[in-house]
């Protein structure tokens, strides 16, 4: 045979090698779905910041989530080397709402921290209300929900077997307990208007089916979502393509067809009737009870907090998810103008509460882009208790920002039925990553507590941030979201409890 022939049979043997290894290894979901094509993503990734001079979008452009963000999520969760190198990027002087962490001059030492950064809330959920399984978790950062059918069944498991690891929660989502949640993870039971998985022949509620759902599985606490950052006033839309027969099943509903819920509850109507149903479900289960809502109208709220201020019935956490979308499906009209952004949301329902007097009789969660440590550190000194993360811990798992969740087509396999895309998400090499990542957030949310020269990140306060405009002025938060002295903080007493539960 001739030379060149040799070396077409010796590339094409290497071209089949590469495939089959493509194929076996369990690393890379894009390389198990796209074998060789898959190299293509790396090498371009690679070679991205010598090209970016010649290309128009920077490290901080993109959204949701900027090239810097996303690279710190990845390199977090393989356990890589997730530190920037010759100095900011950012325009410090000329970006409006630029935040500034203001470090103390005597920092703490963290030299003798805990190997997984444990940082447990500084509230007991469901304490004030005396509920029989009340409990403190142990992470102050969880994930948000994001429900099977939504996600895959691999991603799902790995992100229950990942929080096993980390010692945290997963939000199960409204699409209910699956049997790939059923992994040793400690769960929240999100009931939505659809009440999936609870619900009777005719899909209203069913308190019987709750009961044997929190017997069944590690559900320590149940939530009931009124609206979501992603499509708030709308209920969950699950396309059809996403439908299969397990899901339907799970769901009890058509196999094959759109699954949209009711944009309201049928449970309930108000809020004097939503605390019964709370009081209801905690006497019945046992376990604390939580909403969760984006921000618009603030008549409910101040309806909650005057109703809660009697003492007799009240709700064990408070869930605000930001305007700026989420994980689900929506229109784009809902996703760009209905809800407001996180920190101007939370801090007006914050304030309802403190002018009530009820801020240390309810934890605090906040949610919307916050699983990143100067924004989790920020939402602490807003009020936070707990911080739940969605989209990032989808990105530890592998999620690209491809950007087709609603297609049910996801490269990566996260956010799709397909069985050919999901085999390329090995659970167990993902639960590892989403664990990594989890642990990263901790541990320098942290440093920048011990930075600023406190114990736990609860002990942060508004004052400890500034925000610099394009004028070379800047404003202090504490007056620019209206906060009174004191608020944004647990009181002394849940401070000094939770200080002595901190590894040494």
């Amino acid at each position: 045979m001739s030379a060149g022939l040799w070396v077409l049979i010796i590339f094409l043997a290497l071209l089949v090698a590469l495939v089959v290894y493509d194929l076996l290894q369990t690393k890379h979901a894009i390389l198990r779905n796209f074998p060789i094509i898959g190299h293509f993503r790396y090498i371009l990734e690679a070679i991205g910041p010598e090209l970016r001079q010649y290309i128009v979008t920077d490290n901080d452009e993109e959204r949701p989530f900027s090239r810097d963000q996303r690279r710190w999520v990845y390199a977090s969760a393989k356990k890589e080397n997730n530190y920037f190198g010759f100095g900011t990027d950012n325009d410090l002087e000329n970006s409006p709402n630029y935040l500034i962490i203001k470090q103390s001059t005597f920092p703490k030492d963290d030299a003798h921290t805990d190997p997984l950064y444990l940082v447990p809330c500084a509230k007991v959920v469901g304490g004030p209300r005396g509920r029989r399984h009340a409990y403190r978790p142990e992470s102050i950062v969880y994930t948000t929900a994001m429900s099977y059918g939504s996600l895959s069944a691999a991603a799902v498991e790995a992100i229950n077997r990942g929080v096993v690891m980390a010692r945290s929660q997963q939000n199960t989502g409204e699409g209910g307990i699956s049997p790939h949640h059923d992994h040793g993870g400690d769960l929240i039971y999100q009931l939505g208007t659809g009440y999936f998985g609870a619900r009777d022949e005719h899909g209203n509620f069913s308190m019987e089916k709750l009961k044997e759902k929190c017997q069944r599985y590690k559900v320590r606490a149940v939530e009931l979502k009124l609206s979501q950052g992603a499509k708030p006033g709308r209920g969950g839309v699950l396309p059809g393509a996403k439908v299969t027969k397990e899901i339907a099943e799970i769901r009890h509903v058509p196999l094959g067809r759109d699954v949209i819920s009711p944009p309201m509850h049928t449970a309930f109507r108000s809020a004097d009737e939503m605390l019964d149903l709370v009081e209801r479900i905690a006497d019945e289960t046992g376990r604390p009870v939580g909403i969760k809502s984006a921000v618009g109208a603030l008549g409910f709220w101040e309806e909650l907090a005057a109703l809660m201020a009697k003492g007799d019935r009240g709700v064990d956490y408070i869930q605000i998810d930001g305007g700026e979308g989420g994980t689900g499906a929506a229109p784009l009209v809902f996703t760009d103008h209905v809800a407001l952004p996180f920190k101007i949301g939370f801090s007006r329902v914050y304030q309802i509460f403190a002018r009530h007097g009820l801020t240390d009789r309810v934890a605090f969660v906040g949610s919307g882009r916050l699983g990143f440590p100067a924004e989790s550190l920020f939402a602490m000194g807003l009020g936070c208790d707990l911080i739940a993360v969605g989209r990032e811990a989808m990105m530890a798992v592998g999620c690209i920002q491809a950007q087709r969740c609603h297609t049910g087509r996801c490269p990566t396999g996260v956010a799709t039925q397909s069985k050919w895309l999901m085999r390329g998400l090995d659970p167990e090499v993902k639960s590892h990553r989403l664990a990594n990542y989890l642990v990263s957030l901790r541990k320098e949310l942290m440093w920048l507590t011990h930075a600023c020269g406190y114990d736990h990140p609860a002990e942060v306060t508004l004052d400890d941030f500034e925000i610099v405009d394009e004028c070379f002025r800047t404003r202090p938060p504490r007056e620019l979201f209206g906060y009174e002295a004191g608020w944004g903080v647990p009181s002394a007493g849940l401070l000094t409890d939770v200080r002595r539960l901190m590894p040494s």
